[in-house]
């Protein structure tokens, strides 16, 4: 909802000047733009060429890349307008460019909460999974994601994107109270509720869930080494997940409080416009971030990108195990905490989550 949320204003009634945020997003939309252009297309270029093996974990991921170079390639158009305070390029691409940004904003968060779930199914619930943990299932709800995404950042381009003055056309800005108040504000509460806090809660307790499981002695003494892998994976998908995209929905929410008049005051909201460029650009650097939660998350990706090869092989062994293995018994009863391993030495990898 980006620059459609904060970039209206009451400045009349609060003296509020938030001019410095073009200069500021200028120079972020430039570092992200190129960064993640290239993170983003290095890691689909291994996703889809280096890597043998796609499990549904890598479908999620290249489903990330994907909604994280949408939003990357609209960026042009919105540096040249934070550049000249003038939008040229007419309302169809207005509504596209405020479209994209959510849907890399809230499919990020939702991608996200996929891996966090695959995560949490595969070390908590290993053997009971197999039947959920498929490509095909994997597939289903990518689709869904892509049509709730799709579907909201739509509907927000149900109005005029872009305002028109004398000497210039805004793109997502100057949005009327009533405006505010019969539409704006229940689309921000309803993107508030399904695509952020709900996403939030299910990362928070499937983490906790997972970092439960590993503190089990059985646990421990499985993974061994590999253990600071796993934490390392949790930490930075976390990190992600919150210092991206918390400060951005919370100051969200706060400003659509404010213009609705629910809290009135000139104090919120100049505090909201203050601290929105500063989160909308840290969110928007989300796009150049979730590359690290692939190198962490697949060991697979982690070889196929330093070495040109990959262990698809070995994942694909792993992977297709028949139920009754004892591979695959050993990694159940040591994630489970059921029993100690028939050998005592097997190792579980990162590549299982």
């Amino acid at each position: 909802m980006a620059s459609l949320v904060l970039n209206e204003t009451g400045l009349e009634d609060c003296g509020i000047d938030d001019s410095f945020k073009y200069s500021l997003y200028v120079v972020v939309y430039s570092i992200a733009f190129v960064v993640g252009l290239v993170t983003n297309c290095a890691s689909l270029f291994v996703f889809c060429c280096r890597m043998k093996m796609h499990n549904e974990t890598t479908l999620f991921m290249t489903n990330l890349a994907l909604s994280d170079l949408i939003f990357v390639f609209a960026l042009p158009f919105k540096i040249y307008y934070n550049i000249r305070r003038h939008w040229p390029f007419g309302d169809t691409l207005c509504k596209i460019s405020g479209g994209a940004f959510i849907t890399n904003i809230y499919g990020s968060m939702f991608f996200l909460t996929c891996i966090s779930v695959d995560r949490f199914l595969a070390i908590v619930h290993p053997f009971r999974s197999r039947s959920i943990r498929t490509r095909r299932n994997a597939a289903i709800v990518c689709a869904l994601i892509w049509l709730l995404i799709l579907g909201g950042g739509m509907s927000v381009t149900f109005f005029s994107a872009t305002n028109r003055s004398k000497s210039t056309t805004t793109c997502f800005e100057s949005f009327s109270q009533k405006t505010w108040k019969t539409y704006l504000s229940k689309i921000t509460i309803f993107i508030e509720v399904v695509g952020f806090l709900i996403p939030l809660i299910i990362n928070l307790a499937c983490s906790s869930m997972v970092l439960r499981t590993l503190r089990r002695p059985a646990t421990l003494c499985q993974i061994g080494t590999n253990k600071e892998r796993v934490l390392r994976m949790i930490v930075v998908h976390l990190a992600i997940f919150i210092i991206c995209f918390v400060p951005y929905n919370s100051v969200l929410f706060v400003y659509a409080m404010v213009r609705t008049q629910a809290l009135a005051s000139c104090w919120l909201e100049r505090l909201a416009r203050t601290l929105y460029p500063i989160t909308l650009c840290v969110a928007a650097f989300n796009c150049c971030f979730d590359p690290v939660v692939y190198y962490f998350t697949s060991e697979s990706f982690q070889k196929s990108l330093t070495t040109g090869k990959c262990q698809g092989k070995q994942e694909n062994t792993l992977r297709s195990e028949a139920p009754g293995s004892s591979k695959e018994n050993t990694y159940t009863e040591t994630v489970e905490g059921i029993s100690a391993s028939s050998n005592g030495k097997e190792q579980v990898t990162e590549t299982h989550f």
